[in-house]
């Protein structure tokens, strides 16, 4: 057996949680072991020569361009206040009932976090945003935080989602496609949380009460405020998923014209200063550079490792799991689940995903839904303690009253409910 593969991944895996640059910790793993495998002439040294021709085919991906599309549309929505709109006017529109204002911050974080894609942006942005609203109205703390981690981690699956994006790309599959799929478990996740809160405050009636009658809007005063904070937004998201749905815009089209309709409401509600636009960009470039930085240090890598042939030693490896199709999705799931505890999203998409996909293939397991598995199993990751990421970001921006048991505590009921709706997609990857 050829262990170079199997030695380059441990390697990348040790350097990766020992805190080194993922986007390094990558392409210095591939130009070590490429050098040390040539010279025992298993590894030839021309086949990096495709190396700038992958990276360039890699930058010049049209898909990928929707990227910074969506994250400026969304940073745009935030830094102009219009998203802390959108949340007053919902919590005013359901505060009049028991558990409206909760049910209020899922809605509005489901959209803003869709619209980020960014776990951490989302979360610290509802975490501001929100948890103060609800504990001036007598919200139950570990209700309170736990709506707000578990809907800033919406936006791993509800379109328009980075995450689905990245995926679509990563595993060949259209990005269309998996939009399309992922608009029902995205749904049911949202509508399940909904319920569970609206369930909680008819039980208890002291954990979600409703808004006092002084800061609820009625009439005229309350049809104003929908329609010129509430419709805005939600008619932007629609018309950017509607010309995917259509057909008639691919994702990166309908990217600009969210990024383009996001700068357009901001300025006509005069919230589009200089200040919020530079934030914006400055927020869009950061995380797009991430992004190239890694895809860089993932063509090298794969590059390499498919060399030294470590793509069939994976590939072997997950095919004879025992019970086939279902083991393998087990599996993957289980490496995923723990693998988002240490490192984000984007990286887990550009090292993990193409290794998984050949064995898929394989397997005979349907890629759309494993997209779906794959996102939906990163929101439970991303909000299961002990070292969940949405946990780390509320925790920067809550109060030291606040007890991080607290925070583990708010988000148990909301990890069963991912959990039920991951075993439902696992059940539809599975070949029938």
């Amino acid at each position: 057996m050829n262990l170079w593969g199997p030695a380059m991944f441990g390697v990348v895996l040790m350097m990766i949680f020992s805190g080194y640059p993922v986007a390094f910790a990558l392409g210095g793993t591939a130009l070590i072991f490429a050098g040390l495998a040539s010279l025992f002439d298993l590894f030839p040294l021309p086949l990096l020569f495709a190396l700038p021709e992958r990276t360039f085919g890699t930058m010049s991906n049209q898909v990928l361009l929707a990227v910074p599309f969506f994250i400026f549309m969304g940073t745009v929505l935030e830094k102009s206040k219009l998203a802390e709109q959108l949340l007053e006017t919902i919590g005013v529109l359901f505060g009049r009932f028991r558990g409206g204002l909760a049910i209020g911050v899922v809605f509005v974080g489901a959209l803003l976090a869709a619209a980020t894609g960014v776990v951490g942006a989302s979360v610290t942005a509802m975490g501001l945003i929100s948890l103060p609203v609800m504990q001036r109205n007598g919200y139950d703390e570990k209700l309170s935080l736990g709506v707000i981690a578990a809907s800033g981690t919406l936006g791993q699956i509800i379109p328009p989602s980075i995450v689905l994006i990245v995926l679509g790309d990563q595993m060949g599959v259209s990005v269309g496609d998996l939009f399309r799929a992922a608009l029902v478990p995205g749904l049911i996740l949202t509508g399940g949380y909904a319920v569970y809160i609206a369930g909680l405050a008819i039980v208890n009636k002291t954990v979600a009460p409703a808004l006092p009658e002084s800061m609820r809007l009625k009439g005229f005063e309350l049809l104003k405020r929908v329609v010129l904070s509430l419709l805005p937004p939600l008619a932007l998201i629609v018309v950017v998923l509607g010309s995917i749905f259509a057909g008639v815009a691919t994702p990166t089209e309908a990217g600009a014209l969210g990024a383009v309709g996001a700068m357009v409401l901001a300025a006509l509600n005069r919230q589009l200063s200089m200040k919020a636009l530079n934030a914006a960009m400055e927020e869009t470039s950061r995380l797009t550079i991430m992004v190239v930085f890694l895809l860089i240090g993932s063509t090298a890598f794969a590059l390499v490792f498919r060399g030294l042939d470590g793509d069939l030693w994976i590939e072997g490896l997950l095919t004879g799991i025992p019970g086939g199709a279902l083991g393998f999705l087990i599996v993957v799931n289980v490496v995923v689940f723990l693998l988002g505890f240490f490192i984000d999203f984007f990286e887990i998409a550009f090292i993990i995903v193409p290794l998984i996909v050949p064995a898929a293939l394989a397997l005979g397991v349907d890629l759309t839904w494993l997209g779906i598995v794959l996102a939906v199993n990163l929101q439970t990751s991303f909000l299961t303690p002990p070292f969940g990421f949405s946990l780390f970001y509320l925790r920067g921006v809550t109060p030291s009253t606040i007890s991080t048991q607290s925070i583990y505590r708010g988000v148990i009921p909301f990890i069963v409910i991912q959990v039920v709706v991951l075993a439902g997609v696992v059940w539809m990857a599975v070949p029938k």
